[in-house]
């Protein structure tokens, strides 16, 4: 496989979130794909939980100072990076004191999930994408991890399918048993509207508008679509099985980058 330029984009990352599926495997892709010469870049949140101090973020100044309006409210983003700890790769961080500062990442102290979580997501992904064009930085490939992320690929086939930056990239999503039991207000169709993005053309999130919908969307969104872990929960498994677009199931972590370097030549160099 030739060099390409990859993209992860991530709401959880070893070391900077507790090690579980998504963190760990993100992290082990990404280090595994950077050793092979790929031109490796993360994005995830700046949540309040990461040490600034520790990991050594700082402030991108020319990449800063970009207002995201999402539904009607005008959100200032900043980017911040770092390189992930004993690696040469760099990790951008997408921060917002409203959406981001809080201790804590998807839900409260009850465990119930945070209201805005529709807005955080959304925030999330558009900052990402935002922030590459002005890096002028265009990825081959985007891998998208976990139901935060998911926004990313309805917003690249929607709401920027008209800009021809992006017009090259191809989008690859990993599932995960993340986000059960979620569900957005109805102030989702608001902020997608706002984006002159319709709603009721989201197949799946327009059943309803439950996370694990959201992750299916961006499935079918997706060229293609790993298992993320070795079993799904029955609903994404079955979607999954469903799915027409090019799949691949679950390897462990050492295998993972030979499925990737599959992936990549079948949706890229074809």
């Amino acid at each position: 496989m030739s060099s390409k330029r990859i993209l992860h984009v991530t709401s959880e990352l070893t070391p900077y979130s507790s090690e579980n599926p998504v963190s760990a495997r993100v992290y082990a892709l990404a280090k595994q794909m950077f050793s092979r010469g790929n031109d490796v870049r993360i994005f995830m949140p700046r949540f309040g939980i990461i040490n600034e101090r520790r990991y050594q973020l700082h402030e991108v100044i020319r990449l800063s100072g970009i207002n995201l309006i999402i539904s009607d409210l005008d959100q200032p983003l900043v980017i911040k990076v770092a390189s992930l700890p004993g690696e040469r790769m760099q990790v951008y961080f997408i921060e917002n004191q409203e959406y981001f500062k809080r201790k804590a990442t998807y839900q409260d102290e009850n465990n119930q999930w945070f209201a805005d979580n529709d807005e955080r997501a959304v925030f999330f992904a558009k900052g990402v994408l935002e922030t590459i064009k002005k890096l002028n930085w265009v990825p081959d490939v985007i891998h998208i991890h976990g139901w935060m992320a998911s926004f990313l690929p309805i917003y690249l086939k929607n709401n920027y399918s008209d800009d021809a930056f992006f017009s090259d990239i191809k989008i690859v999503t990993s599932v995960y048993n993340q986000g059960e039991g979620g569900i957005f207000s109805e102030n989702i169709k608001k902020i997608l509207a706002f984006d002159n993005i319709d709603p009721e053309k989201l197949v799946y999130l327009s059943e309803n508008n439950s996370y694990l919908n959201l992750v299916k969307q961006a499935m079918k969104e997706s060229d293609a679509v790993i298992k993320g872990e070795e079993t799904l929960l029955d609903e994404l498994e079955y979607f999954l099985d469903s799915l027409e677009s090019e799949k691949y199931d679950f390897t462990q972590n050492e295998n993972v980058a030979e499925v990737y370097q599959t992936n990549n030549e079948v949706n890229i160099e074809n």
